[in-house]
């Protein structure tokens, strides 16, 4: 047991506020608490995972599919009404007009270390999904999607993080989920607009996994409409999994069915709960992580949405960073 510390579908995948480079203190939060599930924690159940994780199993892992946003699932006015929760801006070109092609990554940096695959059994099934590592008081965090870590009803299981993913290559190890932590709003009825998760590692070889890969800062209740990078692991065609892929641009609303943000990027399956971040540096590699990819509609393949980091994503992270991870 653990003690406390002080996508995609048919329809596919997928300056104010609290700004972190560091790991956030562990505060009162008004939001209500997340929804949590215990993995992997025994030594045992650890070495039973790892085990069932070679390489061929990693390589046929399917990409998830998450169901589309339903009509009215904003909670904005009529069903079928846009979101009106704030001014929106439309997109900055149509989506079909000028496609934005995810390119690989070959720029190194800290990016390249904290970006990784994540797998995981659904249903009987392996499946795939993208993390980040993030900077937090217990070195040990993956912060990914909502429906990378639950969906069905169900926690998934055999959850593990590989960094740095390179074509069935895993430089900086294999880690294993201790706990798997989502939004209430995702947990209770698996609403869009919450699909957002953390993930606890257990250590390797005494090492944490923050120690050994480094961690990007996260952001919360930030302004919208910010020039964002988006990573992921794209698995599905024209994609593979086996690289790093990358998207950046303006960020823009979904004046549709959710209150994500929306970015011109065609990543696949497979790239959910890749990293979106804000102050990118291409130079280092390093950012603020601010989104995760989450869903696409069928009908504009060239739009990713991703949800916005608000209270819940915080209460999130602080019951991740909280919990001892050995």
């Amino acid at each position: 047991m653990h003690r406390r510390l002080a996508l995609l579908s048919a329809v596919t995948l997928a300056s104010g506020g609290t700004f972190l480079t560091t790991a956030l203190p562990a505060t009162a939060s008004t939001a209500p608490p997340p929804a949590e599930e215990e993995a992997a924690d025994t030594k045992a159940e650890q070495g039973d995972v790892l085990d069932y994780w070679t390489k061929s199993r990693m390589q046929n892992a399917q990409p998830l599919t998450v169901p589309a946003p339903k009509t009215g699932s904003n909670g904005q006015g009529e069903p079928g009404q846009p979101n009106t929760n704030s001014p929106w801006t439309a997109p900055p070109t149509d989506p079909q007009a000028a496609v934005s092609t995810g390119s690989q990554w070959t720029k190194g940096g800290a990016v390249a270390k904290t970006t990784g695959r994540v797998f995981f059994t659904y249903q009987g099934r392996n499946a795939s999904c993208s993390g980040s590592a993030v900077t937090s008081a217990n070195r040990s965090v993956v912060v990914t999607a909502g429906h990378c870590v639950k969906m069905g009803g169900e926690f998934h299981t055999n959850w593990v993080f590989v960094p740095g993913y390179d074509n069935g290559n895993r430089p900086y190890g294999t880690w294993v989920a201790t706990k798997l932590i989502t939004t209430p709003q995702w947990n209770a009825r698996e609403d869009i607009n919450f699909d957002i998760a953390a993930a606890v590692v257990a250590p390797q070889s005494g090492k944490r996994l923050q120690e050994v890969v480094g961690g990007q800062g996260i952001a919360f209740n930030q302004n919208r409409r910010q020039q964002m990078y988006s990573f992921g692991y794209p698995a599905a065609s024209p994609y593979n999994g086996s690289k790093l892929i990358h998207c950046a641009g303006r960020a823009f609303d979904d004046f549709l069915l959710s209150r994500d943000h929306g970015l011109t990027c065609n990543m696949t399956g497979g790239s959910s709960g890749g990293p979106w971040f804000v102050n990118f540096n291409e130079t280092s590699g390093s950012g603020t992580l601010n989104s995760v990819n989450s869903f696409k509609y069928n009908f504009a393949p060239n739009w990713m949405f991703g949800p916005y980091f608000g209270d819940e994503a915080q209460a999130v992270y602080k019951e991740a960073q909280n919990t001892d991870a050995t």
